[in-house]
């Protein structure tokens, strides 16, 4: 009978002791999630799995130790590029923009000659954007659309009032998506259409080259 008592306070014990952590784990509201955009969930394994596959190609680069070093925002560039995708491809639909597969073929040939080739623009790619091989044609996919987001919207981005004229056709779509971030990586900025702890404007998007490297943030 004693045992029975003492077995029965160990476990009302137990149970009061897990209920803070039982609470906390309940208030998340997308567990497991890094961000929730227009609903739909970008899992934490997801964005790992992106970040997984830069880390190998680097370990697999002649100065794996430089590049590792120099790319310590890469869990939250990788995020952000792909809540990024979210509200370019929101912004494009309502602008009638579409990027056709061979405009992004087109655009790796020209970036690969001015790379000198194919493995060129892959180093290249790695070591100033951050990108894996098989990363490379969706950043190729979003500066296009980009590009012909701004077209569509009669912008030219080179000015400040194109630059505000896209930003705010982005800032629209973005509100529409409602961004819910994980806390652990941030907030997400509709006025910037950005990640708040990783710095990449869209306009360097549009116009940076292989020869420019990505920002890095803080």
């Amino acid at each position: 009978m004693h045992r029975r008592r003492r077995t029965a306070l160990a476990v009302t014990a137990a149970t009061l002791l897990a209920a803070p952590l039982l609470s906390a784990c309940g208030s998340e509201a997308h567990p497991g999630a890094a961000a929730v955009v227009g609903g739909d969930r970008i899992e934490m394994s997801a964005i790992q799995a992106q970040v997984a596959d830069v880390r190998g190609a680097q370990e697999e680069s002649g100065q794996s130790g430089k590049l590792v070093k120099e790319s310590g925002q890469l869990t939250r560039a990788k995020l952000h590029s792909t809540v990024f995708a979210r509200v370019l491809d929101r912004a494009s639909e309502d602008a009638g923009v579409s990027v056709s597969r061979k405009e992004i073929q087109q655009a790796r040939s020209a970036t690969a000659a001015q790379a000198g080739g194919d493995e060129g623009m892959r180093t290249a790619m790695l070591e100033q954007f951050w990108l894996a091989p098989d990363q490379i044609e969706q950043d190729l996919r979003t500066r296009i659309q980009l590009q012909k987001l701004a077209l569509a919207l009669g912008a030219d981005v080179q000015s400040p009032e194109g630059q505000q004229t896209v930003t705010k056709a982005l800032t629209d779509a973005s509100k529409a998506l409602d961004i819910d971030i994980n806390p652990r990586y941030g907030a997400w900025d509709d006025q910037k259409v950005q990640l708040s702890t990783y710095a990449s404007p869209w306009i360097k998007q549009v116009t940076r080259s292989p020869q420019q490297g990505p920002e890095t943030g803080a």
